[in-house]
């Protein structure tokens, strides 16, 4: 009985989910703000050509927010106290937070009180891959935003020091699965890093804190060319370039650089200690699957952005993406 009860619960739990991702549409605004795809990429165009870089940091913050309380918009909201999601450590680094608001700016002139930050937070996701010569993808749209914003949430986001187990059960966590887990973390194709997230690799991996205390899974010659850009654990403000020599244009070297262990990341090593991770790894290495990949990603892309979202009369639709209505 125990059992029939636990599986029920569990078809319950399915049912539910996929009503609320059955309530996001792609043609969700096409007869209140049939424009909104347009007015965010003219200023996703215009943003990017000035600096280009700014991309990576616009397609984090949509993981970023998706990982914690589902894709709502939380990790836009400001705090008082400093207690919100953009306060806690891993957010610290986040940047473009004054850009979405920009973006909101123009769709609420558009089309006042009418689409979520949420939903222009995947729009602009999308839009930083796709003009980043990456994939492009139809959105599911119709988020609504949160009101809750914790500090605390963030334990929810995959640290760059994660193993494979670590990363399978937060992304799992989110209804995503070790294809996803593969296929995402290949957004690492663009964009740069602080030291200190991997520098542990470097000088303190089991907690020696010397030089020689280093990372045996990184190819050498990659791990002195770290060091010699990232003199110290000490270093709070270097930036390296996750995907060298192409940090800013969505490709497939990623897979490239994992395979020969160079993945910037522990959590981009930790690919390669499981069977499925390392033979996408391998395939997508080889340069011959771009399509493949990039139809891959785009579903992915996806599904994360269906990660517990509120739909209907859930949440509200905020003016300004930094603050609640009320």
């Amino acid at each position: 009985m125990a059992s029939r009860a636990v599986v029920l619960a569990l078809l319950l739990a399915a049912v539910s989910a996929s009503c609320a991702r059955a309530q996001l549409q792609e043609k969700f605004y096409s007869a209140t703000c049939p424009s909104v795809e347009d007015v965010v990429r003219k200023e996703m165009v215009r943003a990017l050509s000035l600096a280009p870089s700014l991309a990576a940091p616009l397609l984090r913050m949509h993981f970023h927010d998706c990982f914690v309380r589902g894709c709502d918009g939380s990790v836009l909201l400001d705090s008082a106290n400093k207690t919100a999601e953009k306060d806690a450590k891993p957010n610290v680094t986040l940047r473009g937070f004054d850009f979405v608001e920009r973006v909101k700016a123009a769709v609420e002139k558009a089309c006042p009180e009418t689409v979520s930050c949420a939903d222009v937070l995947a729009l602009i996701a999308r839009d930083a891959v796709w003009l980043s010569k990456g994939p492009f993808w139809e959105v599911p749209l119709g988020r609504r935003d949160g009101s809750v914003s914790m500090s605390n949430d963030t334990k929810a986001l995959p640290p760059p020091t994660a193993n494979i187990t670590q990363l399978t059960q937060l992304f799992a966590a989110v209804n995503l699965d070790i294809k996803d887990l593969v296929v995402l973390s290949a957004a690492h194709t663009i964009g740069t890093s602080h030291c200190f997230s991997f520098s542990d690799r470097l000088y303190n991996f089991t907690g020696m804190d010397n030089a020689s205390d280093i990372d045996p899974t990184l190819e050498p010659f990659y791990m002195a060319k770290l060091k010699s850009k990232c003199a110290s654990l000490d270093d709070n403000t270097t930036l390296v370039e996750m995907d060298p020599g192409s940090f800013r244009t969505f490709d497939l070297d990623y897979f490239k650089l994992v395979s020969k262990r160079r993945g910037l990341f522990h959590s981009d090593g930790a690919l390669l200690t499981d069977a499925f991770t390392r033979a996408y790894i391998l395939r997508h290495a080889t340069g011959a699957f771009k399509d493949e990949f990039f139809a891959d990603f785009g579903v992915s892309m996806v599904k994360m952005g269906n990660a517990n979202v509120l739909t209907g009369t859930q949440g509200e639709i905020r003016k300004k993406c930094s603050v609640m209505n009320h």
